[in-house]
């Protein structure tokens, strides 16, 4: 069953304008899938295969001649020294468009190789787990869905299987990632700790991050707490959204917060498998803002669009969930896990939009489980938060 997937429109227009396009995103996102569905007429080899990325990394000329473009290249990280020559190949045809299509599952040596390589040659995009809207198009979403699709997550495998327990899944996953990627990342000698460490990020999700608690709950140094947390940025497993600080003299926060790319894994890190431990762990309205935020941050990647996310938060504790920047406006928007909001719900937003209003104009918007859509002050209506996503 092949799930279509909301970037798919973006994603062949790149193809249209850009000699390579280069699709990164965790692993099991369907990336393969995606490319493999929409250019059918492309030639495709995984360097997943140990053998092939030794061609590729030691005789790029000879790889190419056995796959020749119009290719797609899966998992491309393993071969570095690919790009040099896809820097000369790409220079001969810069007028051909679309004619390598690329995939990675580590962003960050991928943009390396990229920025040294292949800068201004390609188009870079990111393809998440299935957001709710693409869930929705698997079967028929109903209110229990709803907490159904939070424990469960957006891996495609998971919305094509219903049948899959999504703890065999998630098990599976993160021993197949502790084993591949952070072996290949970082040389931890006890994989036990990156695992308990993965467990205490998730007890963070949606919480400013404190590098020396997470360091000290571990037993590790704060520098290797953060090269794990890196490795976990560059895996796609999580995103440090960063606050908006549009003045360094305010009395603003400056530390980032901690996010989940996908809500499923989140639960499973946590021990939540049944409707009934999520509505009693108090980390219920934690993992609704970090689900609030992956549909959020979705759109973005999904759509060609200048507007880029942020939080803000004053030193003296007056917090909104999310700020919305869309150059000339914003949008401030809470995360409430309740069905009916009311006033008292939007205080923090109320007492922030006339800061911001010296600036540009701004609304207000809680996004919560309300079947409807209704206005809850002047400057702030209430919305559904799962199934749309409307200030993109």
């Amino acid at each position: 069953m092949y799930i279509k997937r909301e970037i798919s429109d973006y994603l062949q227009n790149l193809a249209n304008h850009f000699p390579a396009v280069i699709l990164t995103g965790a692993r099991q996102t369907g990336k393969t899938t995606l490319l493999q569905h929409l250019f059918p007429q492309h030639r495709f080899v995984s360097l997943d295969l140990p053998q092939l990325a030794e061609l590729a990394e030691k005789n790029p000329q000879e790889f190419f001649t056995q796959y020749p473009p119009p290719v797609i290249i899966d998992e491309i990280q393993y071969a570095p020294g690919l790009f040099r020559h896809l820097k000369i190949l790409l220079d001969k045809s810069r007028h051909q468009k679309g004619r390598f299509l690329l995939t990675g599952s580590q962003k960050f040596s991928l943009m390396k190789e990229v920025s040294e390589s292949l800068a201004g040659r390609c188009a870079i995009l990111e393809l998440d787990t299935l957001s709710a809207q693409e869930f929705q198009t698997t079967r028929t979403m109903d209110p229990v869905s709803w907490l159904q699709f939070l424990l469960r997550g957006g891996f495609p495998e998971l919305a094509v299987e219903p049948n899959l327990p999504a703890a065999d899944f998630y098990r599976s996953y993160v021993a197949t990632y502790l084993e591949r990627d952070v072996r290949s990342l970082l040389q931890i000698g006890n994989l036990r700790d990156f695992d308990r460490f993965i467990r205490m990020c998730a007890a963070r999700c949606a919480q400013l991050l404190n590098l020396s608690e997470l360091a000290k709950d571990i037993g590790i140094s704060p520098p290797t707490a953060k090269q794990w947390l890196s490795v976990l940025q560059a895996s796609n497993q999580i995103d440090l959204l960063e606050p908006h600080l549009p003045n360094r003299g305010q009395r603003l926060v400056k530390t980032p917060k901690l996010y989940f790319r996908d809500t499923g894994l989140l639960c499973f890190l946590l021990g939540l498998s049944s409707a009934e431990q999520f509505l009693n762990t108090p980390l219920s309205g934690a993992i609704w803002e970090n689900f609030v935020y992956g549909q959020l941050s979705r759109g973005l990647r999904t759509h060609s669009t200048a507007t880029t996310l942020w939080f803000w938060r004053d030193t003296y504790g007056l917090e909104a969930d999310f700020l919305l920047d869309h150059g000339d406006r914003f949008t401030l928007v809470e995360a409430k896990w309740q069905e009916q909001p009311g006033t008292k719900d939007a205080k923090n937003l109320e007492k922030i939009i006339p800061l911001l209003e010296k600036s540009r104009p701004v609304k207000g918007m809680i996004l919560c489980r309300t079947p409807h859509s209704y206005p809850l002050t002047k400057t702030t209506t209430v919305q559904n938060g799962f199934l749309q996503t409307p200030l993109i």
